[in-house]
């Protein structure tokens, strides 16, 4: 695939499967050029015969959809061009979807009330007189922050403690009434203040328009309040209580841990009360020290966690497996049970995936993903900890439903970036009945046409005698090859087998791509993990130049005479590091990179931990790690991408290791995105991805030209000539 086939990528959705089993509902959100946006809509699918995919909605971006419990509605959020995501339902049979928010800042999640009559939902909820909740107030003429704790902003979000995460429950409009016409105007009226504060207490931030309270959207109501984010949602199965994860301990800005709470709902047909934010209890405490990233509650009450053990200091989470917890069936508050071992190894290995998800089945067991080698799996828990594989026939498996004896999995392969498949692995009987995966969809066939290259897995001893694990990808045609070796971010993070834009516009431009998981990466139990905490570019440096040493071995296409080297994030410190101490490359190019731990803290959002954790507070220690230290050995000609608007891996990192090699010499040049964040390279605007790509093949036309993509060395053009802002 070449830089301008962006938009055949498409990512799926968790699918929503019809309580009768018989179609699932998802979303496809893809790039689209002409919007510099991502668009998408909401498809169905059949699960028996011959499925083909409908689109159900025409929305600009709808996603995350969630069938009501009965299976009459389905829940989705939907984006206009440049507006913020809000929550709508539709008639699961097919009609104009009804707003159920105007949030000034959109929604990010929701769940359906078990009765059906209600949702909870997160949304930010601006300080009155920011983010546009006084009308002519701009962004420059708001008042001074003040802040006393380190942690105030977030990557992708900006400032976060003048507008935190709360949970909101909304009545569910009728979709098949008659729609309510806006108030007309009239000399009579007078500024109200907006319902629903409890008595005597001062007005809370709006999270509404007041415009919407007279065009049919509901008024939700608040259920928490104060400075504290909440994220996940879980009804218990009467649906009198609702769960959501927060940190409110007094240590939250200095430690990782966070709690699960626990509101409490009145009847929604109880109108006698004012009361507005709902009765609180703490049901997993931060004395637990665990860092919890998704909940979900089963039939049965049972409270499921995804969560990391972060140690008594609350901090350590350099390379933790996420492990699978549950609560006590009553709910009653006691210590959740650990499920499964972060601490195994090799084949028995569960490295959870934090941001996969739980879904509980009905006979108590729960589906969760895992990484492991490279592999991204789908894996059915019992309540005790024995562990069952499910294959999906793919090697990426993304998020999942499940209903009866069917589930239904959004997965990614070499061959796709977003597809769904159904197994029917046995859940309600034996669990030898496992049949093969049944493809529901195709929606890489473009794709495929554009001529993609699978990689050769590869294993290689590295010099201590350590297994490094990783991919060659090669272009069509004899060679010798120029090679990219590729690192990726995290360090906690891994390659797989899956399909990588990255790489295939590479192989594209005739270049091999050399990609590996060295030690510090997931997938590889936690010794791997935590292999390089407060001594990193030791051993991932050994690994990653030991693999590419077996890599140029192993395929004799490949140039071992002519080798660039790249990478974000993670992997731009270390092909940053790399370059200090390694003089063979014919250019590199370092992407928002973690290039200054002493000057990550305070400009970083997670400056406080990360840099503390993994690189240590010792002055001596961090010099040792610091490529920003080291920059003054390097000579090969190096390409620094930054984007503006970072605030994972600041600009400063980038401009401070870029002025440092124009200073000493080194050919290099500073490329920065405007607009952009740490997530450019994945979530960035469409154009911006271009170009992005567009850039990097320059620079490696120029420094390490393939039979493909070359040029002089003397050839300039505007991008060379003016810096890119």
């Amino acid at each position: 695939m070449k830089a301008a086939d962006l938009p055949l990528l498409g990512s799926l959705s968790r699918p929503t499967i019809h309580p009768d089993g018989s179609r699932a509902v998802f979303s496809q959100v893809h790039a689209d050029f002409s919007a510099d946006d991502y668009v998408g809509q909401l498809f169905t699918v059949a699960l028996a015969g011959e499925p083909a995919p409908r689109r159900i909605t025409r929305g600009f971006r709808d996603s995350a959809p969630r069938f009501s419990p009965d299976g009459s509605l389905i829940g989705f959020l939907r984006a206009d061009a440049g507006g913020a995501a809000q929550l709508h339902v539709v008639d699961a049979a097919g009609g104009e979807p009804v707003a159920v928010t105007d949030a000034v800042l959109g929604v990010s999640d929701f769940r359906w009330h078990p009765d059906g009559d209600r949702i909870a939902f997160l949304a930010r909820v601006p300080e009155q007189g920011r983010y546009g909740t006084v009308a002519g107030l701009s962004a420059d003429s708001e008042p001074a922050r003040r802040f006393d704790t380190l942690r105030y902003r977030s990557n992708g979000v900006g400032y976060t403690s003048d507008r935190r995460v709360h949970v909101f429950l909304a009545v569910v409009p009728d979709v098949w009434g008659e729609p309510t016409p806006a108030v007309a105007p009239s000399v009579t009226d007078a500024p109200q203040a907006p319902s629903g504060n409890p008595p005597g207490s001062a007005p809370t931030p709006d999270l509404l328009d007041p415009a919407s309270f007279a065009s049919g959207v509901p008024v939700a109501r608040q259920l928490t309040e104060g400075d504290f984010d909440h994220s996940g949602l879980a009804f218990s199965p009467d649906g009198s209580r609702l769960l959501t994860i927060s940190a409110r301990q007094a240590e939250r800005y200095t430690d990782l841990r966070s709690e699960v709470v626990e509101l409490t709902l009145r009847d929604s047909t109880d109108t006698a009360s004012n009361e507005t934010i709902a009765p609180l209890r703490t049901f997993v405490p931060a004395a637990q020290n665990l860092s919890i990233s998704a909940l979900a509650s089963a039939e049965d009450g049972t409270l499921w966690l995804l969560a990391t053990d972060v140690g008594a200091s609350g901090r350590d989470f350099v390379g933790r497996v996420t492990a699978l917890y549950r609560s006590g069936v009553s709910l009653d508050g006691s210590a959740p049970i650990r499920v499964t071992d972060p601490n195994q190894t090799d084949q028995d290995l569960l490295d959870l995936d934090a941001t996969g998800g739980i879904c509980p089945l009905t006979d108590g067991s729960v589906l969760v993903l895992t990484g492991r080698r490279g592999r991204v799996e789908l894996v059915r828990v019992e309540r005790e900890g024995r562990v069952q594989s499910l294959d999906c026939g793919a090697t990426v498996a993304a998020s999942m439903d499940a209903c009866g004896d069917a589930v239904v999995v959004a997965v990614q392969s070499a061959r796709t970036t977003g597809d769904l498949v159904l197994i029917h692995p046995g859940l309600t009987g034996s669990h030898a009945s496992e049949t093969p995966p049944k493809r529901l969809t195709d929606f890489s066939l473009a794709l495929r046409a554009t001529g993609l290259i699978p990689g050769i897995e590869l294993t290689v001893t590295g010099r201590d005698g350590y297994p490094v694990h990783g991919w060659v990808h090669t272009p069509a045609g004899p060679g010798p090859h120029p090679v990219l070796l590729t690192i990726h971010g995290g360090p906690f993070a891994q390659y797989t087998g899956a399909l990588l834009d990255e790489t295939q516009v590479y192989v594209d431009a005739g270049y091999a791509v050399v990609l590996c998981n060295p030690r510090g990466s997931s997938g590889y139990g936690l010794a791997h993990g935590r292999a390089i905490r407060q001594r990193m570019g030791t051993l991932d440096l050994a690994d990653v130049l030991d693999f590419l040493a077996g890599a140029l071995s192993a395929e004799p296409t490949l140039d071992a005479h002519r080798v660039g080297i790249m990478g974000g994030s993670y992997g731009g410190y270390l092909t940053a590091w790399t370059i200090a101490h390694e003089h063979r490359f014919a250019a590199a190019i370092v992407e928002r990179g973690f290039l200054d731990p002493q000057g990550f803290v305070g400009t970083s959002d997670i400056g406080d931990f990360f840099g503390d954790e993994y690189a240590g507070t010792d002055a001596a220690l961090l010099q040792a790690q610091s490529p920003q230290f080291l920059v003054g050995r390097v000579t090969t000609p190096t390409l620094v991408l930054h984007s503006a608007q970072d605030l994972r891996c600041p600009l400063s990192q980038g401009e401070r290791y870029y002025a440092a090699l124009k200073r000493g010499g080194v050919e290099s040049e500073l490329v920065v995105f405007p607009g952009e964040n740490h997530d450019l390279s994945r979530t960035g605007h469409p154009r911006h991805r271009l170009q992005r790509f567009e850039i990097i093949l320059d620079w490696w036309a120029r420094h390490l030209p393939s039979a493909t993509n070359h040029r002089s060395k003397d050839e300039r053009d505007p991008h060379h000539e003016h810096p890119v802002s």
